[in-house]
């Protein structure tokens, strides 16, 4: 009795006759001779051990077995930040990215996507004005992306070699800079104040050379500092020939400078905070921003969408700006490859600016600044426990419980066996962080909440 073809249930294409069509398509006889450029001894010889494919049903019911063992956000109190913040999300920004029409991650085709278009020339219009740029790109997959995209570009404008980036970055950012960059670019990391937790402007002076390409910092810092110096070290990049790019927090601009006021040529950042859930850590999206001067409009790899008149009088279309500028167009000679953006996220992030207009913005920073300070001294209060750094702060900051005899590690499994989520653990970040937490605290923690934190706390130290 022969065997019965077998299609796969879950994987495309497994069909014995739609692989044989495929085949044929492309002139080959078998699957194996896709493959032939990979020697043997790579390849795996014996069967995977894949148990048989569960039944619809029994999937679905295994998966969510394994989620309900996850505790999240919405069952217990959270304190975390560090890159990826907890803020309210408005309905309607679910509402609208949920939409078949914007629901993936491209940034579409002019053939078939003028809706999309335009939806990302809004976003673009509304991040520009929030951070007072001319020409913002379609989004990269999130801040380190863009942070070392606008490092490469400050690089080709420069014709120089060297990037100086503050030592108080997201270690893992900067591991993405460092891969991104390499082997061209070369990374100097400038030392911070120990009282302040800011950029040592004297340790910047000695490092900026010839051969800088651009100053890069970010306000706030990782460890929540605000650099209250932003155009002492744009002056003094700018002074050694090289660009100033700042990394910014988008949801301090309403209470905040824009960096272009004080001398950034480039300002990036994450999307996330504008409207985007958390995502088990993944809701991430990049932003770079420029002013419309070519010299930098034509380093963007990432797509810009514009808009023009048609040959109708009166009316307008939307699409692509300088495409002949990107790898879409130029293929292996591009600058860097565009590859997939974070598209929905710009349009998520579009119809959160939208609904929160100037006023909510700067309400949302004066609510977060207010918490978190209330939130910093009430733990800095504590017998032990002190606030790091002396310098102001937005949303995050630092505590130090190196007094209290016990560990981050150890204070943080209290926490969370009390229903708490507590502060990044920063012991191995650096020498002068052992046995520190950073401490996020947005608009939707109340008072509540933070007290319940502090008194927690209060009975583990």
């Amino acid at each position: 009795m022969s065997a019965k073809p077998f299609a796969h249930p879950y994987i495309p294409n497994s069909a014995p006759a739609v692989k044989e069509q495929m085949l044929k398509e492309i002139g080959l006889g078998s699957i194996e001779e896709i493959f032939a450029d990979i020697p043997q001894e790579l390849r795996l010889k014996e069967k995977m051990n894949i148990p048989p494919a569960l039944t619809e049903y029994e999937l679905e019911r295994h998966v969510n077995q394994l989620m309900n063992k996850n505790i999240t956000t919405k069952e217990y109190i959270s304190f975390l930040g560090a890159g990826c913040w907890p803020h309210f999300i408005p309905a309607v920004c679910d509402e609208i990215n949920s939409r078949a029409e914007f629901l993936t991650a491209y940034a579409g085709e002019p053939y078939e996507d003028k809706g999309r278009f335009q939806a990302l020339f809004e976003y673009q219009s509304l991040v520009a004005e929030l951070v007072d740029m001319d020409v913002v790109n379609v989004p990269t997959f999130d801040w380190a992306q863009a942070a070392s995209t606008a490092l490469r570009m400050a690089a080709r404008i420069t014709k120089r070699t060297e990037l100086l980036l503050p030592k108080n970055i997201h270690p893992d950012k900067l591991l993405i800079i460092r891969n991104y960059t390499s082997p061209d670019l070369t990374l100097t990391l400038v030392d911070f104040t120990e009282d302040t937790g800011a950029i040592d402007l004297a340790d910047l002076q000695a490092k900026l050379g010839p051969n800088t390409a651009a100053v890069y910092f970010e306000n706030p810092s990782f460890l929540g500092s605000l650099e209250t110096n932003g155009q002492l070290i744009a002056d003094l990049a700018h002074a050694a020939g090289a660009l100033c790019v700042v990394g910014v927090d988008p949801s301090s601009l309403g209470v905040m400078e824009a960096p272009a006021n004080y001398g950034a040529d480039i300002v990036c950042g994450d999307l996330q905070p504008l409207g985007v859930h958390m995502h088990y850590g993944g809701g991430q999206s990049g932003f770079i921003a420029t002013h419309d001067d070519p010299t930098f409009v034509m380093e963007y790899p990432s797509r810009l969408f514009g808009i023009a008149p048609t040959e109708v009088e009166g009316e307008y279309g939307f699409g692509d700006v300088a495409y002949d500028r990107t790898s879409f167009a130029k293929r292996e000679k591009g600058k860097e490859s565009v590859g997939t953006q974070t598209a929905l996220w710009g349009i998520t992030a579009g119809v959160y600016l939208a609904t929160m207009g100037p006023d909510g913005m700067e309400e949302l920073g004066q609510g977060i600044m207010q918490r978190s300070q209330y939130g910093a001294k009430q733990l800095a209060s504590l017998p032990g426990v002190e606030l790091k750094f002396s310098g102001p702060f937005f949303k995050e900051f630092v505590i130090d419980f190196s007094q209290t005899g016990k560990t981050v590690k150890e204070i943080n499994a209290a926490l969370l066996s009390r229903g708490i989520f507590g502060g990044v653990d920063l012991t191995a970040h650096d020498p002068q962080l052992e046995q520190c937490a950073l401490f996020c605290v947005t608009e939707v923690h109340s008072k509540e909440e933070i007290d319940a934190l502090a008194t927690a706390l209060a009975s583990i130290v």
